[in-house]
């Protein structure tokens, strides 16, 4: 069997599990999530752990996927998560009013992103972004979308980068 389905995952104080329906949901102090569960995986929930087992020997591999995203999830409802971007170059900025995101970057109108149910997007200084929410997938789809509005160019390092993300620069033409 799969290494990471083996592992239980501890439900954290406040966090229920619920299996009905064909539904998996995690509920907890910062949200509700839900996910549709796999029929060739048995779900276990024992001493404040969740146990996966496979129903067949050929569904190790998604036992193993549904042990990640149940324990994301898990992660999620309990502390969230957060990814953050950084505005590298001359007059980019970035302001939050309400639930729109507004972006100067450059064009010759502003750029307006309105961030979906359960995901918030806050600005401590006007080149920085902090998106946070209980959904990891949807927090890291949220980081991408802002980020391809104007994507790190390889020459200068200007545009939208994660927090650490390293850009390796080109080297300039030569005459």
């Amino acid at each position: 069997m799969s290494r990471v389905a083996k592992k239980p995952i501890a439900l954290v104080k406040g966090v229920e599990l619920k299996s009905a329906d064909g539904q998996i949901q995690v509920k907890g102090p910062k949200g509700t999530l839900s996910i549709a569960q796999p029929s060739n995986v048995n779900i276990a929930v024992e001493n404040g752990e969740i146990q996966l087992s496979p129903a067949n020997e050929e569904s190790m591999a998604i036992t193993g996927t549904l042990r990640a995203i149940l324990s994301n999830m898990v992660t999620g409802v309990s502390e969230g998560f957060t990814r953050k971007l950084e505005l590298v170059g001359v007059g980019y900025r970035a302001a939050v009013q309400g639930n729109d995101l507004n972006l100067s970057l450059g064009f010759s109108h502003p750029v307006v992103f309105t961030a979906p149910e359960g995901i918030t997007i806050t600005t401590p200084t006007q080149t920085e972004i902090l998106i946070s929410g209980a959904d990891k997938q949807l927090i890291g789809e949220v980081a991408a979308k802002i980020r391809a509005y104007r994507k790190p160019e390889p020459y200068k390092g200007k545009g939208i980068r994660y927090a650490g993300e390293k850009i390796i620069m080109k080297e300039a033409k030569k005459a």
